[in-house]
């Protein structure tokens, strides 16, 4: 009805764009964008081993998360290659959400389902569940006014139940997304989602806020250095080739793919995520060979222009040799050479205050 361009994608129609993407992603920088991500799997967790369970099949700590708390995690392979990247949401004391990519849900699904253990139960909510995100620096001033719970007090990364405007039922609200914006997501039953969905966008879209598709979204994502599976994690590619070392917690007693991280660690010769910032007009795209004094060291893995620094940015998989920030490398693009800088992963961070 909103005249979005429609792909399939996950088992789902989803829409790419609903204007286009520049306009969805200059929205969601300076005011706000609303985006419709029911395709990502949500798996409700409960029991009181759900922690202690989860630790051993991921890399960051889970246990000691306390009720409000969310928490970014990749679940890992006997490799150290990543079976997905997901977000962990602890509601209460025995009750846990589990949100993963929507590519992998079948994947995931089958996985936890086959190493569930001790008190834990499991209940696959993809497409029962939806999910809305509202993202950019207007969110918390244009989403306070149809929920209950005190919107800025809410830290990052943290999560509630309460109510809002348009759905009978109880929701789930939590401070995270995927933009490098502020904003909020709400997790809902599918049956309720498009009443909140309408109102959201019919009382603010004269103020600026716009529907946004999975293009801006992949934009967003890539300007603020954020990973996206199948691109800068994969079966793999390890947490440590990615450059979330900072998620890996090595000091638990025992991980599935621990050793494997512990040795690719110690010897410190794997290929990792760089960025790139293209030096001409000429975009890098996924595929692409990385090339350094004209001998091949890597592939570009995500890229696009990146409209907030006008620059066309990337993320590559190189050599160490080749990883140093500040590196001149060259991508090829249908056989002429175009150059690049290597630089930190994180194009944009979004002004504080």
């Amino acid at each position: 009805a909103l005249g979005a361009r429609i792909v399939p994608f996950g088992g789902f129609e989803m829409p790419v764009q609903y204007t286009s993407i520049l306009k969805e992603h200059d929205a969601v920088r300076k005011r706000a964008g609303l985006f419709d991500l029911s395709h990502m799997a949500q798996f409700a967790l409960t029991g009181a081993d759900v922690g202690t369970w989860a630790e051993g099949l991921t890399v960051n700590k889970v246990a000691n998360m306390k009720p409000g708390q969310a928490r970014y995690n990749i679940f890992t392979n006997e490799r150290g290659g990543a079976h997905d990247d997901v977000i962990f949401y602890r509601l209460d004391e025995n009750r846990w959400l589990l949100v993963v990519n929507a590519g992998n849900a079948d994947k995931m699904w089958a996985h936890v389902s086959a190493n569930r253990s001790g008190d834990v139960e499991l209940t696959n909510l993809h497409g029962e569940r939806a999910l809305i995100a509202i993202q950019g620096p207007r969110s918390v001033e244009w989403l306070q006014p149809y929920v209950e719970a005190e919107l800025a007090p809410v830290k990052y990364y943290t999560c509630a139940e309460t109510r809002v405007k348009g759905a009978r039922e109880p929701i789930v609200i939590a401070r995270t997304g995927y933009t490098g914006e502020d904003g909020f997501e709400l997790f809902l039953p599918s049956q309720e989602a498009t009443g909140v969905w309408d109102l959201l966008l019919a009382e603010n879209r004269e103020n600026g806020l716009e529907p946004c598709g999975l293009g801006a979204r992949d934009v967003l994502r890539l300007e603020a250095g954020m990973p996206l599976y199948g691109h800068e994690l994969t079966e793999e590619i390890t947490p440590l080739q990615a450059g979330l070392t900072w998620a890996i917690k090595f000091d638990k007693p025992a991980f599935v793919g621990k050793d494997a991280l512990l040795a690719q660690r110690d010897a410190g010769d794997y290929a990792r995520i760089v960025g790139l910032v293209m030096e001409g007009r000429v975009p890098a795209r996924a595929g692409y060979p990385v090339l350094a004094d004209g001998v091949r060291v890597g592939e570009v893995r995500s890229g696009s222009f990146g409209p907030t620094i006008q620059k066309n940015v990337a993320t590559a998989l190189v050599e160490p040799s080749a990883a140093a920030e500040g590196t001149r490398l060259e991508v090829e693009v249908r056989g002429a050479r175009h150059a690049a800088v290597v630089t930190p992963v994180s194009f944009y961070k979004r002004p504080k205050g």
